[in-house]
């Protein structure tokens, strides 16, 4: 399966979007597709062997839109912009020729008091001069909205009409019995003077550019975050290059133009352009940008950096490992944006609603036009002062139109997205698709993994207890080193550490073999160590207590020092020896790993917000429930095996519900990892949050990435998710009680019961408004504080 995103040309609403995604899933080959009427843009994935991508563009031509060719970034930027100038200057040409229209449309009528009027447009001495200037006015209008023509007359024809097809037959619908009126006049009837409705199509024009003007700034601000990280990559890049004459010099080039295995010289001061290895110098890096932490980190040759990244002193020569779009910079803002693009659950109902909308509401308005000139016409309904029957329907009609939109609703959703996602970049918590944003707001329980998770991941030696006389403390510590010199454990690494520390040389072992969750086994030269054991070649087991049981070992003897190491939080790892007797305890290395600073702080903070968490862990219960009780963790998960996780996660997650959650309704529960054995648990939780320290499997694997490793972002996401879930409640509860209020009153039901009849140029003016107010409240999100 092929995976593309296409950016689509054309599409002005939510039946846009609607009709696009129709057209590209009715496709053979194609496995789903997702339009996005806020970025204007179809996600798809498709079976290259059965449909090439040339017919799926095809699709979109012959659906009346257009595929705009993958451009970069600056260069979209750019389109944008030209759009959003485009559509001011047509404003500004609508709005110059709709406002005198109005006025010469509107004073005449005017009867309380007197405003200045030009005696030679006099409406009852020069009716046909009066209607000629009125139609010279609104021509420039039309042709300032003429978008609104060329694409929705066409999809009128096509049986797809769009918001484009309301204003179009609105607008044309008043313009057309105002060009009759003007034939009327002309044949002595200077009564139809009283009948144009040339500033209703005029001024229409200029309410709806306005709108979509004020919309297209809008939406530009809902990618800000975007193009934030888009500037923080630089332009440039100075490569050393090999002269004629064998010198090395340094070379300016477009970063673009950077290849993998170019040496990249970066000065102080100097963002780094690329992701390379240093090969030379030594410099700290501000790598706050990826990292969050405000200290510089040193660098040395060996060491990666990252591009965007700072080099803070000192001048560093590195080797470009990954460049373009495999930079972990330019890996973020794919994120995002395809996270902005996505759609969450909750648009559902309204994509359904839009795909229906115009149609219905073309319906309505012909409907309703029809009913009130029948009822005019027979008497039975007073009509306003002034109109025919033809004329009341017409004004009906129009406002029914007008008033409709689609927008509103197709723009609740993705917006409210859009600003969320670029929101949580900001704070470095990146969001990967509207469904995980979605479901985060929901989340009852989270279960935290201990180790690089709740603590700090960098455990130490505490403790070394000997039994039976078989080593002392260095001697034990030694041979648990060189056994675990192989392993990728932290815990693992801390015993090594220690012994460096200490001066200890490590032995060569044979047989190296680790289980998952409980330990390693292998084998030292009986002669290369300290030990009263005669055998020529001694095996080793160190692990858990879990581990020493399955073996045979007995452990008793070390009960009590255990239970107390594990009390106050440390981790106790057996080693056991073989002789001519069998296995044999020989001591524990205790191992501590501090909580992290923010771990306490997010727990009480998801506390605070009616949320359980847990903690799971493949350590002893103890000292499980020690580290637990000292983080303020409700439930502890302990002596969980690696591949038992994704198990424990779905055992809570039907448990009936608590903290939030109706009784008889499963929980909806998160998982918090970082390391490769967490991967199963983050697929299986509603939401998997990964931490940015960990491997790249478990941020595949996850719906929520924590770029900083800070606990207190989890409750910061949960709480994004909460607030855009509630904005995009509020914006599709106005945009359909938008519609359903102002559909039945540009019907006329207010004047039914004797109430004002809805004029067409105010049902343009709340049409306008409801579709800006909608993306001013998405853009409220940009308050988040986290």
């Amino acid at each position: 399966m092929q995976q593309q995103t296409l950016t689509i040309g054309g599409m002005t609403c939510a039946a846009c979007s609607a009709r696009v995604e129709k057209a590209l899933k009715k496709l053979a080959g194609m496995e789903s597709a997702s339009v996005n009427i806020a970025t204007e843009k179809a996600s798809i994935i498709y079976d290259a062997a059965v449909i090439r991508l040339s017919a799926i563009k095809e699709a979109v031509v012959k659906a009346g839109y257009t595929v705009i060719d993958r451009a970069g970034r600056d260069e979209d930027k750019l389109r944008k912009e030209r759009e959003i100038k485009t559509l001011k200057t047509k404003f500004i040409v609508a709005a110059s020729f709709a406002a005198p229209l109005l006025y010469i449309a509107m004073v005449p009528m005017i009867k309380v008091f007197s405003l200045p009027f030009p005696k030679a447009l006099a409406p009852m001495n020069f009716p046909l001069i009066y209607a000629l200037a009125e139609l010279a006015l609104v021509i420039p209008c039309v042709i300032a909205g003429n978008k609104f023509y060329t694409a929705g007359f066409p999809n009128l024809l096509h049986r797809s009409p769009n918001m484009d097809s309301l204003i179009a037959v609105g607008t044309t619908a008043a313009v057309a019995f105002s060009l009759y009126n003007i034939v009327e006049i002309t044949r002595g009837n200077f009564n139809a003077v009283d009948s144009l409705y040339f500033e209703t199509a005029g001024v229409i024009i200029a309410l709806i550019l306005l709108g979509k003007t004020l919309e297209a700034i809008s939406k530009g601000r809902t990618s800000e975050a975007i193009k934030k990280l888009m500037e923080l990559a630089p332009k440039t890049a100075f490569i050393l290059e090999t002269g004629a004459d064998g010198v090395q010099i340094e070379k300016e080039i477009p970063v673009d133009d950077v290849m993998p295995g170019d040496i990249i010289v970066v000065k102080p001061g100097a963002k780094i352009p690329v992701d390379g290895i240093v090969t030379k110098g030594e410099s700290a890096v501000d790598e706050a940008m990826l990292s969050g932490e405000s200290m510089p980190v040193d660098k040395k040759p060996g060491d990666k950096v990252y591009a965007a990244t700072i080099n803070a002193n000192g001048v560093l020569c590195f080797r470009a490992e990954k460049v373009g779009s495999d930079t972990a910079l330019a890996q973020i803002i794919k994120l995002v944006e395809d996270a902005q693009g996505s759609k969450a659950p909750i648009a559902q109902l309204a994509d359904v609603v839009s795909g229906y909308f115009v149609p219905v509401v073309c319906g309505i308005a012909l409907a309703a036009g029809a009913a009130w000139f029948a009822a005019a016409s027979a008497g039975l309904v007073p009509l306003p002062a002034g109109k025919t029957p033809l004329e009341f329907a017409l004004t009906i009609f129009i406002s029914v139109l007008v008033i409709a939109c689609p927008c509103a609703l197709g723009l609740a959703t993705p917006t409210a997205i859009m600003v969320a996602t670029g929101k949580g970049a900001e704070y470095g918590i990146l969001i990967k698709s509207g469904a995980a944003l979605e479901t985060a707001g929901k989340i009852t329980t989270v279960i935290f993994d201990k180790t690089g998770t709740l603590t700090e991941g960098k455990p130490e030696v505490t403790d070394i207890l000997t039994e039976g006389g078989l080593f002392k403390p260095d001697a034990l510590l030694q041979i648990a080193a060189s056994a675990e010199k192989g392993s990728e454990h932290p815990l693992g690494k801390a015993i090594v550490r220690e012994a460096e520390k200490r001066g200890l040389s490590l032995l060569p072992v044979t047989d190296f073999k680790a289980i998952p969750g409980k330990g390693i086994e292998c084998g030292l030269e009986g002669d290369a160590i300290d030990t009263p054991l005669s055998v020529p070649r001694c095996p080793l087991l160190i692990g858990n207590r879990l581990f020493m049981e399955e073996r045979g070992v007995d452990i008793a003897a070390l009960d009590a020092g255990s239970n107390t190491l594990a009390e106050e939080g440390k981790t106790p790892m057996y080693l056991a020896c073989g002789g001519a007797e069998g296995m044999k305890i020989a001591g524990i290395i205790a191992v501590a790993d501090v909580l992290k600073k923010s771990s306490r702080a997010a727990i009480e903070r998801l506390h605070s917000m009616g949320i359980e968490t847990a903690m799971i862990t493949g350590d002893n219960a103890k000292t499980a429930r020690a580290i637990a009780r000292d983080a303020g963790i409700d439930r502890v998960l302990a002596e969980v095996l690696p591949q038992d996780k994704a198990a424990e996660v779905k055992r809570l997650q039907e448990e009936d519900g608590c903290c939030g959650a109706a009784a008889g309704r499963r929980r909806f529960v998160s998982f918090a990892g970082d390391g490769i054995n967490d991967a199963p648990a983050l697929a299986q939780a509603d939401v998997g949050i990964a931490v940015g320290s960990g491997t790249d499997v478990a941020i595949e694997s996850a719906g929520i990435v924590l770029m900083h490793s800070d606990l207190q972002d989890v409750p910061a996401a949960i709480n994004l998710s909460k607030r855009t879930l509630r904005t995009i409640k509020q914006n599709l509860f106005w945009a359909f009680g938008y519609n359903t209020l102002g559909i039945p009153i540009a019907a006329g039901l207010l004047y039914l019961f004797g109430g004002p009849l809805l004029n067409p140029i105010f049902a343009a003016a709340a049409m306008s408004m409801s579709s800006v107010s909608v993306l001013t409240n998405a853009l409220r999100l940009k308050r988040f504080k986290g």
